[in-house]
């Protein structure tokens, strides 16, 4: 299983957007975004891409891990429900998979601010592309 930053290192736009992932399995993803004023909107809350970018990170991760060997996956569909706006600190994603099937992975994502509330929820689904 490789480290959780080498498995960030493999999405250059998470890694360069500021996604961390804290922990990783094929079962619980864990990573994080610390908010950062380049990353908000003119009213000083992080932008909802970047909450989007975190999620959408976490969740191909815990995709990615439950593959056959050789395997890769590709989104095919997401939707994130954005429910509270975050000014400080740092939102934790924590990723689960719903269903791993031969063709498709579901994954939801939950993103908590540092108080523990909930400020998105996104349900993605990954297909499973064969080896080559």
């Amino acid at each position: 299983m490789s480290a959780p930053a080498d498995l960030v290192a493999l999405m250059p736009f998470a890694e360069a957007t500021g996604v961390v992932l804290d922990s990783a399995d094929a079962d619980r993803v864990v990573g994080h975004l610390d908010w950062a004023e380049n990353r908000c909107t003119a009213g000083g809350a992080l932008h909802g891409g970047a909450l989007i970018t975190l999620a959408d990170s976490v969740g191909a991760v815990c995709a990615f891990l439950g593959l056959p060997p050789g395997a890769g996956t590709a989104t095919t569909s997401t939707s994130t429900q954005l429910m509270r706006a975050v000014h400080d600190g740092t939102v934790t994603a924590t990723a689960r998979p719903l269903h791993r099937g031969r063709t498709q992975v579901v994954v939801q994502t939950e993103l908590r601010d540092a108080d523990g509330r909930l400020v998105a929820v996104t349900v993605q689904v990954q297909a499973v592309l064969a080896a080559s």
